[in-house]
């Protein structure tokens, strides 16, 4: 692949496609000469969409695909039956190696499936977790595995927290992040199983800068750049951290406009109010890459809009250009042949 970033960007999935992926799409290029979206789904729907945009042709291409994945669909028999749909279709694009990654709002088990037995892990990777960014206090906090692996041993646990700390250190230039394992307390003696095997293992990784345990309620405080836990646990806490937000959001709107003082008060403070409550919005981070894999697979909210769309392209711009996977088989494949 060339210095240009070539997306490849299942156009069909998700609850708002195609006007959201498209309206992404066109933002990222008419922004950046950098890259170039591949728009992949039914080529007729695509091209009426597109025609409502102006932005510069050549960074834009519709790869045809006459199928739609949809999200109530079994993940298995949707990706086996369903060949010529816009999300395997982009699978097989990354595979082949005619982009450089795909981004899709569509359905997330689907999207697991094909990425692993389409893209395929790089050799010696156990599992591919999701990691999805959360913003916290102080900036933002990678969840490790958000939703792929929801069954996990302690040596899955151990290279998610490999992974996590190369991609926080490259992608985002955190130097040594803080890596931590989610647990129901701070004592060493508390935990399940899974925990109590891999906290000792993660203490004896020099390649890591683990901190020992951390709680869900400490999470948000961002005290930690890398937090570990399998799926089923990950996935529990990145919806708790949508659902509250969303809820606070409400909450925040009605008691801002129940009365004429408190209308008068917002008037004053909702620019200040913006700006914090910018720095917890999830979808300026993008979306949530599977890690490990031969190629760049990144899932997005199923309620994607636009502008997470577009930060999820330039997502993939930054995680090309920082070689992320070549670091994560350096160093984690490499140290397990080791081994």
């Amino acid at each position: 692949m060339s210095d240009l970033t070539v997306v490849a960007l299942d156009a069909m999935g998700g609850d708002n496609a195609p006007s959201a992926m498209i309206q992404g799409a066109v933002d990222a290029v008419n922004e950046s000469k950098e890259v170039k979206v591949v728009l992949v789904g039914k080529e007729d729907v695509l091209k009426a969409e597109l025609a409502n945009y102006s932005y510069p042709a050549e960074q834009i291409e519709i790869k045809n695909a006459t199928e739609v994945i949809e999200t109530a669909e079994h993940p298995v028999m949707a990706i086996k039956k369903k060949k010529d749909s816009s999300m395997v279709v982009g699978l097989h694009l990354v595979k082949e190696g005619q982009v450089d990654a795909l981004v899709s709002a569509g359905n997330s088990g689907a999207l697991l499936v094909g990425g692993l037995g389409i893209v395929g892990r790089i050799r010696g990777i156990e599992r591919s977790p999701f990691g999805a960014l959360i913003p916290t206090k102080t900036g933002v906090t990678l969840l490790v595995d958000s939703g792929s692996n929801v069954d996990c041993r302690s040596s899955h646990l151990v290279q998610f927290a490999k992974m996590g700390s190369i991609y926080m250190e490259k992608a985002l230039g955190i130097k040594n992040p803080k890596v931590a394992l989610v647990n129901n307390g701070a004592e060493e003696e508390k935990g399940n199983a899974l925990v109590k095997e891999t906290m000792p293992l993660l203490k004896e990784c020099d390649s890591i800068n683990f901190v020992g345990g951390i709680e869900a309620r400490e999470i948000p405080a961002g005290t930690v750049d890398v937090v570990v836990c399998d799926g089923f646990v990950g996935n529990a806490i990145l919806k708790t951290f949508e659902g509250v937000a969303s809820t606070l959001l409400s909450v925040f709107k009605e008691g801002l406009t129940s009365n004429l003082l408190s209308k008068i008060g917002a008037a004053l403070a909702l620019p200040s109010l913006k700006n914090k409550l910018k720095a917890f919005d999830a979808t300026q981070y993008g979306g949530a890459p599977l890690l490990g894999l031969n190629g760049l697979v990144v899932k997005t909210h199923g309620s994607a809009k636009a502008l997470e769309v577009r930060n999820t392209i330039f997502q993939c711009v930054t995680f090309k250009a920082q070689k992320i996977n070549d670091h994560i088989k350096e160093n984690i494949v490499i140290e397990k042949k080791e081994d």
